[in-house]
């Protein structure tokens, strides 16, 4: 927990119990795309006091200081991910929401050229693919009256 106190201290955010444990699930959790409900719900599973605007304030909080990034995958819903460096693109699933990240240097090239000859250069961007899901085994299949993943 040491590193964590250090980068809120380094970001100008004091380190409450509630930040320091937020982000400890950031950097611990399997799931990489956190929604502000998912974030409660994990931490109420630990008795944790946190309450839900908490939550919300503090997630905010870290999306400005550059610790988290959000998104906006499915109906308007938010999730965030801890900031790695490194950019990455998401497939998104349509039924479930799971989100795949990958990173495509030929994708990146292509985009790159389109701006520049168009006259732009792009300073930052973020593609998110809407896809839906081609095994019929997924394990994140919601059922079968559900139609396809």
């Amino acid at each position: 927990m040491t590193n964590d106190l250090k980068d809120l201290k380094a970001l100008g955010l004091k380190a409450t119990s509630q930040r320091l444990r937020i982000l400890e699930l950031f950097r611990t959790c399997s799931q990489r795309h956190l929604s502000a409900d998912d974030v409660h719900r994990l931490l109420a599973k630990e008795n944790s006091d946190v309450g839900l605007a908490t939550v919300y304030r503090v997630l905010t909080q870290f999306v400005e200081s550059g610790l988290l990034e959000r998104h906006q995958f499915e109906s308007g819903k938010s999730v965030y991910e801890l900031k790695a460096g490194e950019h990455h693109d998401h497939l998104v699933c349509s039924t479930c929401g799971h989100v795949e990240e990958f990173y495509d240097e030929s994708l990146e090239k292509r985009q790159n050229k389109i701006a520049k000859d168009r006259g732009f250069e792009i300073n930052e961007h973020a593609l998110y693919l809407f896809v839906d899901c081609l095994n019929d085994a997924c394990p994140r299949r919601h059922g079968e009256d559900e139609g396809k993943h």
